[in-house]
């Protein structure tokens, strides 16, 4: 028989899972600005050598 009350678990991973989440996406924002930075430096160098 199931067992009544509150289920045991659910709390917690909807935590992880919020918690997760906003460490994925604080990663590929990273990761972005990263990547336009980079392509900032090698545009304005090859500005500079044109």
């Amino acid at each position: 028989m199931a067992k009544k009350g509150s289920e045991k678990n659910t709390k917690n991973k909807g935590k992880h899972s919020k918690l997760m989440d906003r460490v994925k996406n604080k990663k590929r924002a990273e990761k972005e600005l990263r990547a336009q930075r980079l392509k900032a430096i090698v545009q304005a160098a090859k500005e500079n050598n044109s």
